[in-house]
């Protein structure tokens, strides 16, 4: 049975291999189970489409497959060849008697599936690497082979413990029922006792809301969190209640940059420029209770004018000044969902020129393939100042932390 390579798996066999100092290629390379089974998917995707061509499908259907052994640069491997009844299916990526893979299809196979390339880019690499006319369905047909690897990743089992998550949503149009409409990709960015950095899940819903946010949690909860220690979240109505209906000692920490940004759309221009300088000094301040001084100062100045917004801030105080009881090197990660935002930065820069997509999937199968990506590079590194931040996380939550889950 074709052993099936799950991308989780692959992200740290390789982070593994790199830290021993071994090559990612050769006959044990890690690079070289991942070649083959892209080109397995693409023999399958090519079948999918020569059946749907055949004038009488009832005259004609798969019959079994052929094993082949292919030499490439990454070193020998077998890989297995779909046939069909009629002997009428001819293979375009690996050729009859075909037996080497040159380096350059190597890169660009797994190019397009690293950056999720438009059909017209990718039908233009396949054409340049084989003189190839690939039509859309079958471009499909092999980037839908990864949709079982996208369930089993988003099924997959988290961690007992995390240090901190950060929470938010970023948008996409898609096409539906011949209009097009805005969906949102929950995203959940999550920061583990050993320092490093994971994007924990993706979830598609129609829009943002903390009943949505709620099934995500109890998801998370299922696959294996026990404990959040921090959870940082812009201040969606009723998400902070969701976060602590699921896990009840998790601090949620509101993020303070969503805050300014919502205070900002009440004030005059003429006064945007004083009024920043002065709110400032409250969430700058070195400690909660110069920042509720520092707010109190606001209040007097400001609140004839701008009533509503000195009342957000004293309505969702408690949870926007968490942070102030931490260190700096913990306060610079918690008070702002600027962690995730990056990471949803990162994801506009492929998905920006797509326009509106044409399915559900084809926007978890373009934003997976670009978390896999940053996954592989955060697993490389562990964030700054970890040491420090884990042993003040150790005197915080000494009754939560266990010492294995840092190991």
């Amino acid at each position: 049975m074709k052993r099936k390579i799950i991308w989780e798996e692959f992200s740290k066999k390789a982070a593994e291999q790199i830290r021993k100092g071994k090559s990612l290629t050769g006959e044990d390379g890690i690079f070289t189970p991942l070649i083959k089974e892209v080109l397995e998917a693409a023999l399958e995707g090519e079948m999918d489409e020569h059946l749907k061509d055949t004038r009488d499908p009832e005259k004609n259907r798969r019959n079994g497959r052929t094993q082949k052994n292919l030499k490439s640069s990454l070193g020998g491997f077998e890989i297995f060849t779909p046939r069909d009844r009629n002997g009428t299916y001819t293979p375009q990526i690996i050729e009859k008697r075909k037996t080497f893979l040159p380096d350059d299809i190597e890169k660009k196979i797994l190019g397009l599936y690293g950056l999720g390339m438009s059909y017209r880019d990718i039908q233009s690499h396949l054409n340049e690497m084989y003189g190839l006319s690939v039509s859309d369905g079958t471009i499909n047909s092999i980037t839908d082979r990864i949709i079982p690897t996208i369930r089993e990743w988003q099924g997959r089992p988290l961690e007992r413990i995390y240090a901190v998550i950060w929470m938010d949503a970023i948008y996409f149009k898609v096409r539906e029922e011949g209009r097009v409409i805005t969906k949102a990709v929950y995203s959940i960015l999550g920061l583990n006792m050993k320092g490093k950095k994971e994007i924990l899940g993706l979830y598609l819903g129609e829009h943002e809301s903390a009943t949505f946010w709620l099934q995500v949690l109890t998801d998370l909860k299922k696959r294996g969190i026990e404990d959040i220690l921090i959870s940082c979240i812009d201040n969606l109505k009723g998400f902070s209640e969701a976060i602590e209906n699921i896990f009840p000692k998790t601090e949620v920490q509101l993020c303070v940059v969503h805050q300014i940004r919502n205070s900002i759309k009440y004030i005059s221009k003429k006064h945007i420029k004083d009024f920043l300088n002065d709110l400032k000094e409250v969430y700058k301040a070195s400690s909660i209770e110069i920042a509720s001084y520092k707010l109190d100062v606001l209040e007097t100045k400001w609140n004839e004018n701008y009533k509503v917004v000195i009342n957000s801030w004293r309505n969702n105080w408690e949870r926007l000044t968490q942070y102030f009881k931490y260190p700096t090197e913990i306060r610079k990660l918690i008070y702002t969902t600027n962690a995730i935002e990056g990471y949803h930065r990162m994801v506009r820069k492929v998905t920006k020129s797509k326009g509106a997509f044409t399915s559900d999937m084809a926007i978890l199968k373009l934003v997976y393939l670009v978390t896999v990506q940053i996954n592989n590079k955060w697993n490389d590194f562990t964030i700054q100042h970890w040491n420090a931040i884990i042993n003040q996380l150790f005197i915080f939550f000494a009754d939560r932390i266990k010492k294995t889950d840092t190991v």
